[in-house]
């Protein structure tokens, strides 16, 4: 006869797990001796073993009980029951680490991939960080709004930085970055920009330009947020109003535009 002791040594567990095997009722507590205390005959040494191999293949205490009384077929069905569970567990663990391990890659944290290349192609450009911080920041909204219409909206972008027009707006606007008493060149920069989008328009139409499908609060919110980043992009779009065009996240055309003289 053993003590809990020596029942826990021989089939590998602590004497506090023991007890708490008693107290789910999954090994029956046997009288006590004379002294007072537990012994146990090697059918509890078994019992336990086979307790213990079930915890640890993964199978919940609440369905040991029933696997342990289960004949030849109802333990197999359990198993593969138990099997199947597991193996939704696992994925579910591996789509957490991949997601811990987006964590030290920065901007694919919470981006698709064809943004994060987006960002990389900018800053292949000679894009200053700032303004690649700021499209970052915007893609992250827009992509968790409506995240069906990436695709469709990076393939634009990537036409777009094929222009060269277009990526001269970037490069231009990350040297006013440094230079913001520099009006003049903003207003040469919103002279370009107006009549590039005037011939897109021409090109494309006025949907391919204005296309950002977005409710007004949320354009409003990522506005703020490139203004914040990037202040000379407030004037930049102050001096487009006056040539017909107006909008930082969503371009569209003004009506009655102002005076075209900075």
């Amino acid at each position: 006869m053993l003590t809990i002791g020596e029942l826990a040594s021989y089939a590998g567990v602590t004497v506090r797990a023991v007890r708490h095997y008693h107290a789910k009722g999954l090994l029956p507590e046997p009288e006590r001796d004379r002294s007072g205390y537990r012994r146990y005959d090697a059918g509890a040494v078994i019992e336990l073993i086979k307790i213990r191999t079930l915890a640890e293949a993964g199978v919940p205490l609440a369905r040991v009980r029933e696997l342990l009384r289960a004949d030849e077929e109802e333990f197999a069905a359990a198993v593969a029951d138990i099997d199947k569970r597991l193996r939704a567990e696992i994925r579910q663990r591996q789509r957490h680490r991949d997601r811990i391990a987006r964590l030290a890659s920065g901007d694919s944290l919470a981006l698709p991939p064809e943004v994060v290349a987006y960002l990389d192609r900018l800053r292949v450009l000679g894009i200053d960080e700032r303004i690649v911080q700021v499209e970052r920041d915007g893609w992250i909204l827009l992509a968790a709004h409506s995240p069906e219409r990436v695709p469709e909206w990076m393939a634009r972008k990537r036409e777009q930085l094929d222009d060269p027009r277009f990526v001269d707006f970037y490069l231009t606007l990350s040297e006013a970055l440094d230079r913001a008493d520099d009006n003049s060149r903003l207003v040469e920069l919103a002279d370009e920009l107006a009549t590039y989008f005037m011939q897109m328009a021409e090109e494309k139409g006025e949907d391919y330009v204005d296309d950002v499908d977005v409710e007004p609060p949320l354009v409003r919110l990522m506005d703020a947020l490139a203004f914040d980043t990037v202040p000379p992009a407030r004037r930049l779009i102050e001096l487009l109003k006056r040539r017909g065009w107006t909008g930082w996240t969503k371009l569209e055309r003004v009506d009655h535009p102002g005076d075209a003289a900075s």
